[in-house]
């Protein structure tokens, strides 16, 4: 996992990778971008859930068009963004956000599938953690784990002077 800013045009706005790292893992959803089925591209915004490593891991049904897409093509982006501010007297908004380069794979074994609904209850339910485990063995079935494994990444972001 290479986090890199030299692409970024605007120097002034580079996010630094403490910064970055910290949005990666609390950041409360993310923006998937993937090659659509016909021609152009399809976005959809996701819970995820980043392994402190090199992974990303989603959660979906078993079936429906973002598996159709990433089973034509693993390349794909995930954007999170954090705090916004729209400045209307400056006509700007301060922001930050980080856009990752992923190659996504739809095979996790049980083992690893279990252990990215662990890490999603971590996350977004840790007072009902065991109340969320038995709720998703009973669905477990049903659920799709897609990990997107982090090739490079990037952050900027805008902060004016009020």
């Amino acid at each position: 996992m290479i986090y890199d800013n030299e692409r970024i045009r605007r120097r002034d706005r580079l996010l630094q990778e403490a910064e970055a790292t910290h949005l990666l893992k609390n950041g409360e959803y993310g923006v998937l971008s993937m090659q659509a089925e016909e021609t152009g591209a399809y976005g959809i915004p996701v819970s995820y859930v980043w392994d402190g490593r090199s992974a990303i891991y989603i959660h979906c049904a078993p079936e429906g068009r973002k598996l159709r897409c990433l089973e034509r093509c693993d390349r794909v982006s995930f954007c999170v963004v954090g705090t916004t501010r729209v400045l209307p007297d400056k006509f700007t908004t301060e922001y930050e956000s980080i856009v990752l380069s992923c190659r996504a794979f739809l095979g996790p074994d049980e083992r690893e599938r279990r252990h990215a609904l662990s890490l999603l209850l971590d996350k977004y339910s840790p007072l009902d953690k065991e109340t969320g485990l038995g709720y998703a063995e009973k669905s477990f079935h049903r659920t799709r784990i897609i990990r997107l494994d982090i090739e490079s990444w990037s952050g900027k972001a805008k902060r004016s002077a009020r």
